[in-house]
């Protein structure tokens, strides 16, 4: 649905009144398209004293065609990414170096640029003054995602030690195009086994996915994505939704499998589809969900029931038959959460519990899937733009495009493109992770 306070807002008339009254002002933003570089324009680098990522984070982006610079040019040139490895903070004394590094260069940060931070994980700081510091991280970072304007983000990257040589995948999806609507994120990556992929282009090329609630919207684009990256994606979705899912599946090459994921034999069902045709899955992408809203006081049993039982009893009930032999070694498992699950929402007390409990499924299984090479990670969306959200009465619309750093709804592909990181055969260290994508959502952490 079209963001017409977008349109006006950017227009001459609609700048100048939103400028005098202190409006939202929602910057057009970037996204990838195919062929697009990883980054277009000047990266400037920089590091605490003793950082043990600069030199790792310039090598990659030069390798990805970037012109990284690590002193700032003379003049006013526009920085495309500003990447400062803060790993060399160990006290609060040393916060300073943020001051000192991003005070005289963050105003030409260009528009829809990009902030990284990298840092330690304080679980493993040498010590607590340490771990302090580099907890300190967070509030810079998301504080600084609030500050940048015109489409610009920040994230905070912890990196385990002994993870140094696993950051390319996720460095080369925060200083791009495609992470356009995911801000003040703080993401860890963890010591693993990481093959990048031959082609950075086709990532998934040979892989397997399997895609939950592909027939529309933000399935439809996950699917969408995932073939785009190269993998052979079987789409599911209810026998109601068959026609709009055999579109989907068509369009990407892909193939279908219609069946409801709550009943008793899907599970088994699923494993043995792929088992059989396929000889095993990599991706598994769990999306499939419903709404069934009502005040607590107000809600019959069924409504509660049946959104905890879609969205997150039958993402348990899968895994547990794809654990069990199908899904391959190094594979992929991501749950769709929602902010909801984070920050709680009004009349939603069975949907916010469904999504809470996905976050809590990858923080458990996360461990677990570390054995085999695999990972599990979530995605919690904000406000997107689908034909769900185009139906809410529009104030309450409103309110949900603007309640965030980046002041307007996200794009389907914005969720996709974070589900194919999470899916890339680079992102092997990045396990059991929430990543918002919500513009940096004003609600909730």
């Amino acid at each position: 649905m079209a963001d017409r306070y977008q349109r006006f807002s950017t227009s001459p008339l609609g700048r100048t009144l939103v400028r005098k009254l202190g409006l939202p002002s929602p910057a057009p933003l970037r996204r990838h398209r195919p062929g697009d570089p990883v980054v277009a324009g000047q990266v400037l680098i920089g590091s605490a004293e003793d950082g043990r990522l600069a030199k790792i984070a310039t090598a990659i982006l030069t390798g990805a065609g970037a012109e990284v610079v690590t002193t700032p040019p003379e003049g006013e040139d526009r920085f495309a990414a500003i990447v400062f490895d803060a790993t060399g903070i160990t006290d609060s004394a040393k916060l300073q170096d943020l001051h000192r590094f991003f005070q005289p260069v963050i105003r030409r940060l260009g528009p829809c640029g990009r902030v990284i931070v990298l840092g330690t994980p304080p679980s493993d700081c040498s010590d607590a003054k340490e771990a302090t510091a580099q907890r300190a991280l967070e509030g810079f970072t998301r504080s600084l995602g609030k500050e940048v304007k015109r489409g610009a983000t920040a994230q905070l990257v912890y990196v385990s030690p002994g993870a140094e040589e696993g950051i390319a995948s996720t460095l080369r999806f925060f200083v791009s195009d495609r992470s356009a609507f995911v801000s003040g994120q703080v993401v860890r990556i963890g010591v693993a086994d990481v093959t990048e992929p031959e082609d950075w282009e086709r990532p998934l090329a040979g892989k397997t996915a399997l895609v939950t609630g592909a027939s529309r919207g933000i399935g439809a684009a996950i699917a969408e994505l995932l073939a785009r990256d190269g993998a052979s994606v079987v789409c599911l979705d209810v026998p109601a939704q068959g026609d709009e899912l055999a579109e989907v599946a068509n369009r990407i090459g892909g193939s279908t499998l219609q069946l409801d994921i709550t009943a008793l034999d899907a599970p088994a069902r699923i494993a043995e589809h792929f088992a059989q045709r396929h000889g095993g899955v990599d991706v598994v992408v769990h999306n499939a969900g419903i709404l069934r809203d009502k005040t607590l006081g107000k809600m019959d049993e069924q409504r509660w029931d049946s959104v905890i039982a879609v969205n997150l009893s039958a993402q348990e009930r899968i895994n547990d038959a794809l654990l069990d032999g199908v899904l391959r070694p190094g594979g992929r498992i991501v749950g769709v959460s929602s902010i909801a699950g984070i920050a709680g929402n009004f009349g939603q007390t069975n949907y916010a519990t469904s999504k809470a409990g996905v976050i809590g499924m990858v923080q458990s299984l996360a461990p677990v899937l570390a054995r085999t090479g695999s990972t599990i990670n979530a995605v919690a969306p904000g406000f997107i733009e689908t034909k769900m959200t185009a139906s809410i009465p529009l104030f309450t619309r409103e309110m949900g495009r603007r309640l965030s750093s980046l002041a307007q709804g996200g794009l389907p592909v914005d969720v996709a493109e974070t589900i194919a990181w999470y899916a890339n055969p680079g992102s092997a260290g990045v396990n059991g992770n929430v990543v918002r994508v919500c513009g940096q959502s004003l609600l909730g952490a």
